[in-house]
């Protein structure tokens, strides 16, 4: 897959099957119409394409932009994509003046000029250009004139999936991660690196592997412990994780602490994965650390009954 920062200078792509949004999270109603561009463009020997915009518009336009945290990040997103099988992404820089575009200048200067596109699929009432007046309905009477085929994921497939970026927001700030799975249809991620940490785990006979997502805007699930999958240089490990202030050692910050079952190696600095299989229980504190040092053994004992299930 090739990433495309901008649309001006766009090459090469061959009887291009494109469709557009921003498509935070990669969930199963994007997932169909990236399938379906994928069987179209075989059927015209052409090549994929999805025009998405960065930074998400609500950080530019200034609607409630602090509340909004992204289910991924960019690279996060475009590693999804990647592995459905998409053939390129067309990076758009969202500023306050592209958003004043009309639907006109976005279907001429980048679908039309830029893409060359013969066949452009929406998803049901998609809607594009400045106040959102570009529609379906639109593009489908000025077919001819464009030059492109067009075609919208009907409202009874998307119906049926009955899923959005805002519902498994929503789940994953509850901590329902198992819901979340279900919109996505893989497991929810965080990926980050491995930091320097109190080391209080290791006194309690739970070493953890502090993690520092560095994108701020990445949503993490709520406070708590989970099972989790962690993938460390490319081999996958059971394991559980916390997330919260750690209440019961005088935690003064919020940390996500992974411990990682049969595992010992030292991997500071080192990028790792987060796949979230279960929420075990909320953040508690505890009387004492012996008390919680059972309560991770609990823990432990759960979380690996989950994942051995799963896996």
């Amino acid at each position: 897959m090739i990433i495309h920062d901008g649309y001006e200078n766009l090459e090469g792509i061959k009887n291009a099957v494109v469709t557009i949004g921003t498509f935070d999270g990669i969930h199963l109603g994007h997932q169909e119409i990236i399938s379906r561009i994928i069987e179209l463009a075989k059927s015209v020997n052409g090549e994929t394409a999805l025009v998405t915009f960065w930074p998400h518009p609500r950080y530019v336009l200034g609607k409630n932009q602090d509340n909004l945290k992204l289910l991924t990040t960019f690279d996060e997103k475009a590693e999804i994509l990647d592995q459905l099988g998409l053939d390129h992404i067309v990076r758009v820089n969202f500023t306050k003046e592209f958003s004043q575009w009309t639907s006109e200048q976005f279907i001429q200067r980048i679908i039309i000029s830029a893409l060359h596109t013969k066949r452009l699929v929406i998803g049901y009432d998609h809607r594009f250009g400045k106040d959102r007046e570009g529609s379906f309905e639109h593009l489908k009477n000025h077919s001819d004139r464009y030059g492109f085929e067009v075609e919208e994921i009907p409202k009874q497939t998307i119906d049926d999936v009955g899923i959005s970026s805002t519902k498994i927001r929503n789940a994953v700030e509850a901590g329902e991660v198992e819901l979340a799975h279900d919109f996505l249809g893989r497991f929810y991620e965080i990926n980050g690196e491995v930091v320097s940490g109190d080391k209080i785990g290791k006194t309690l006979g739970f070493a953890t592997a502090n993690i520092k997502v560095e994108e701020s805007y990445k949503l993490v699930p709520a406070d708590g412990a989970y099972a989790v999958i962690t993938e460390v240089k490319g081999k996958q490990y059971k394991g559980m994780l916390n997330i919260g202030y750690r209440p019961t050692v005088d935690g003064k910050s919020k940390r996500i602490e992974a411990n990682i079952f049969d595992f010992n190696e030292t991997i500071y600095g080192e990028k790792i994965k987060i796949s979230f299989i279960k929420r075990l229980r909320d953040e508690i504190k505890f009387n004492s650390k012996e008390e919680l040092s059972n309560q991770l053994e609990n823990d432990k004992e759960k979380a690996m009954q989950i994942l051995n299930q799963r896996h």
